[in-house]
């Protein structure tokens, strides 16, 4: 059997409706934040490989569960993020800092 991974919550009903029968479990709250950390990586890499807007999509998915498997809101995580950008600014300049003097 292959090893398996964290998946959608509606991929079980997809797969049933292709005419299989899935094999699945549900995780403790400790495999599941191990699991998100795998599922990032992997979301990562696919972005990383094709650029796509979706792949994308799926990023940030992966970070909003991780979040609140992690006891925080996504209210509170753009609210931080927020912050951040106001005090440190964003990425739109495009600068790429090479050292001191």
């Amino acid at each position: 059997m292959k090893e398996g991974k964290l998946v959608r919550d509606k991929i079980p009903e997809i797969i049933i409706a292709d005419g299989k029968k899935p094999i699945t479990r549900i995780l403790d709250n400790e495999e599941y934040l191990q699991e998100l950390d795998k599922k990032l990586n992997e979301e990562i890499a696919e972005y990383q490989a094709d650029k796509s807007i979706e792949e994308m999509a799926d990023v940030l998915e992966v970070l909003f569960a991780i979040c609140e498997a992690r006891g925080h809101s996504v209210e509170e995580l753009m609210k931080i993020r927020n912050g951040k950008r106001e005090n440190r600014g964003g990425f739109e300049k495009k600068i790429f800092w090479s050292g001191n003097e």
